[in-house]
């Protein structure tokens, strides 16, 4: 299949564009080069791709595809607390546009990257694709209101799929450590300690990267009545944890390091526990394979004789919001996030610091 991936140059999507290719498929790469020099370590070679806003794409521009991965959004709850308008129109208005171009342009398949972060306060019991929804942010609300959009976009030859991602973690080429193991696995490398600052008693459903992207793949290639019009959870049974018992399995993982948790502090209101059913039955040809304390080993193996100092892996390369933060603040993004005057960041990440190797 020609496939359009937008978002190819992200977290996922510098993960998810070899395994496409490796399968046989033909990848066109769409992204507006926010982090594009956010790079961690040795970089894939990158698919055919163009430079562009995908709030700026045309029904041409998808002629001849067979079908539209789509990552490219505001990312996690930090950034799409950002400003929360903005966030609805890129994940919630762009996405549900995109879809209609693609529709128009006769693309069978629709991928789309959702969230269980849709599922916001779900109590205690796993829940299912058909659950209802709490959204506690902007970011889940625009991915309850995308799904929505690209649903009613469905026909017998428009087929939208909207992949319901656990958490994400792992490593990758476009290494983030504001996810919740790769971020406390940073701590535990850098400091040798732990600190929770809330009481970590949150449920959340975690995923490797690589297991998200070999589901997109699943996804594209399974028969069209198995996943037309279809939601799925994403992630692997057993895979439900409490923060704080991610952060003792990251205490147990790296060396010497304390872990704490801090006393009498309020919950998050974000939690929930997602079956994974549905998506074992339906597309039994993906096999998830990383468990959470694999993908702990995975990062601090990764991290391992870097100089890593929480100053850097907290700052603009490996956080979302710091980045944006970071473009906005100087000018060479405008409030509404489009590039001023080209893409304008080669001389602020001349100044950003690198992970390096300790010598």
């Amino acid at each position: 299949m020609r496939l359009l991936l937008t978002g190819h140059d992200g977290y996922i999507g510098t993960v998810l564009a070899p395994i496409l290719t490796a399968a046989g498929h033909e990848v066109v790469g769409l992204d507006t080069g926010w982090f594009a020099t956010c790079g961690f370590g040795d970089q894939p070679s990158p698919p055919p791709s163009v430079r562009r806003d995908v709030r700026d794409l045309t029904a041409a521009d998808l002629d001849g595809f067979d079908a539209v991965i789509h990552l490219a959004n505001l990312s996690n709850d930090p950034l799409g607390n950002l400003d929360p308008g903005l966030t609805g129109r890129v994940n919630a208005d762009a996405s549900v546009r995109l879809g209609a171009l693609a529709r128009e342009a006769a693309v069978g398949r629709f991928v789309f990257a959702s969230s269980c972060s849709l599922y916001g306060a779900a109590g205690q019991d796993a829940v299912t694709e058909e659950a209802a929804f709490h959204p506690q942010t902007p970011y889940g609300q625009a991915k309850v209101d995308a799904e929505a959009g690209l649903r009613a976009l469905a026909t017998d030859t428009f087929s939208p799929v909207y992949l319901r991602n656990a958490t994400v973690y792992g490593a990758s080429p476009k290494l983030r450590f504001d996810l919740v193991v790769n971020n406390l696995t940073a701590w535990a490398v850098a400091t040798g300690a732990i600190r929770m600052l809330s009481d970590g008693t949150p449920w959340r459903p975690l995923v490797h990267v690589q297991d998200v992207s070999r589901a997109v793949l699943a996804a594209l290639e399974a028969p069209r009545e198995a996943v037309h019009d279809q939601a799925f959870n994403v992630g692997r049974e057993g895979e439900n944890y409490q923060i704080r018992d991610v952060a003792t399995i990251v205490g147990e993982e790296v060396p010497d390091c304390r872990v704490t948790f801090a006393d009498g502090a309020s919950p998050d209101t974000r939690s929930y526990r997602v079956s994974f059913a549905k998506i074992a039955e339906r597309l039994p040809g993906w096999q998830p394979t990383w468990t959470v304390r694999d993908g702990v080993r995975e990062v601090r193996d990764a991290l391992s004789g870097l100089d890593l100092q929480p100053e850097v892996f907290e700052g603009p390369r490996y956080s979302r919001i710091a980045r944006l933060k970071t473009l906005l603040e100087s000018g060479a993004l405008s409030t509404d996030l489009r590039w001023i005057g080209g893409d304008g960041a080669t001389a602020i990440d001349a100044e950003l610091p690198l992970l390096q190797v300790a010598r």
